[in-house]
């Protein structure tokens, strides 16, 4: 008997599990600890909506990725079995190794290592646990599979991971200028000489894929009070760890204790609930610091933050320093974790590093960025770049 389950999602309506072990995979502890890590971090203090989990996007992708396969298929691209379960493997797995609240914490919880290592060392255990199945899977995910284009599907310029999350991203949050043609960029994929790339027909698709990114970036993911928030909940932790403040486990040996002692389990058993609630205790803490900053995450009474197009001055850092010093009766040492500044970057396409190719009707081949009266030549290239300042309301 063939093996199927079905999965009712909120974006794509059913999507389909036909494959025992890819269920497997899903009903394994360290997937399912994804259910309980939001997927885009404190954006849900700024658009209520937005509390959607890595575990819905993952399976979004895992979604799209089999729409994908498809389609090339389709179009006489040979993808074998073992080839179409492996990238689909590939892509559910490929944000297991996110920590608590995603990027926010991202190489704070874990001192530079980034999810991608983890999601990694993850793949590998599940492989021992599964007697080298997810072999193709991790080959494919770390880009040493022969076949480019199976690795461009889940990394790259056109991946469905990008898909679905602006897709997704999009739709709890409300904010309809993330909404994408995936279907049709999707329908338009192609794969020429090994590469991934779409066809001609999809072009507006993809300007329209670009342009909503920058869009969902700067309305969205840097959106000023989201960044401030996120940029407080890493103090939080930083400050914790700065005074060992005590709490309960499993979190309590990524703040008080040696980082390098704590295993791949451990780190599998931690989640947003675990730092949420050392926050509601760190808030009657005698740190004044530390209460501060988790009453503010808890009460969402933020710090206040401004966007300039230059570097923030001294003399304004100087001022809101003293300031808080003063309010709050704090050393300069202690108000520098309460004011402080930083860079917030973003590229809608980076023409050194980052390609999107079309394919012609008569085979020849372009980069989005050369193709006549593209939009995305005109005005999206290059970075943006932005400078803010968090300080005392």
């Amino acid at each position: 008997m063939s093996f199927r389950k079905i999965i009712n999602d909120p974006v794509y309506g059913f999507i389909t599990i036909d494959d025992e072990l890819i269920f497997r995979i899903i009903a394994h502890p360290f997937y399912q600890r994804l259910r309980r890590i939001h997927q885009m971090a404190m954006a849900h203090l700024v658009y209520p909506g937005a509390v959607h989990t890595r575990l819905h996007h993952s399976l979004g992708a895992y979604h799209l990725v089999g729409n994908a396969v498809t389609v090339l298929k389709g179009k006489a691209i040979e993808i074998t079995e073992a080839e179409e379960q492996g990238v689909k493997i590939a892509i559910l797995l490929h944000d297991v190794g996110h920590g608590p609240f995603s990027h926010a914490l991202e190489n704070v919880l874990i001192e530079n290592m980034h999810h991608e290592a983890i999601s990694l060392l993850i793949m590998e255990e599940l492989n021992k646990q599964f007697d080298g199945r997810l072999q193709t899977a991790i080959e494919i995910f770390t880009n040493r599979y022969p076949k480019k284009f199976l690795h461009q599907l889940i990394s790259g310029q056109l991946d469905v991971d990008r898909m679905d999350y602006l897709t997704r991203d999009s739709f709890f949050s409300g904010v309809s200028e993330g909404v994408i043609g995936y279907d049709r960029i999707i329908k338009m994929l192609a794969v020429h000489k090994g590469e991934l790339m779409v066809e001609e027909k999809a072009i507006y698709s993809i300007e329209k894929f670009l342009v909503s990114r920058r869009l969902m970036y700067w309305q969205v993911y840097l959106h000023k009070t989201v960044l401030c928030a996120e940029q407080m909940l890493k103090r939080i932790i930083k400050r914790a760890r700065h005074i060992k403040a005590a709490t309960a486990a499993p979190l309590n040996k990524f703040i008080t204790d040696c980082i390098d002692k704590v295993s791949l389990e451990e780190f599998c058993y931690l989640d947003d609930h675990d730092i949420l609630s050392a926050i509601k205790g760190w808030t009657t803490h005698e740190d004044k610091v530390l209460a501060f900053l988790c009453k503010g995450i808890v009460n969402r009474d933020l710090l206040k933050v401004k966007y300039f197009p230059e570097a923030v001055s001294r003399e304004f850092v100087s001022q809101k320093t003293e300031e808080a010093m003063e309010r709050l009766g704090l050393s300069a040492e202690e108000a520098g974790w309460l004011v402080f500044t930083g860079e917030a970057v973003s590229s809608t396409y980076n023409f050194e590093n980052e390609h999107i190719h079309i394919l012609f009707k008569d085979g020849s081949v372009k980069d989005i960025s050369e193709v006549d009266d593209a939009l995305i030549n005109q005005n999206l290239s290059g970075k943006i770049k932005k400078y803010y300042i968090c300080y005392l309301r």
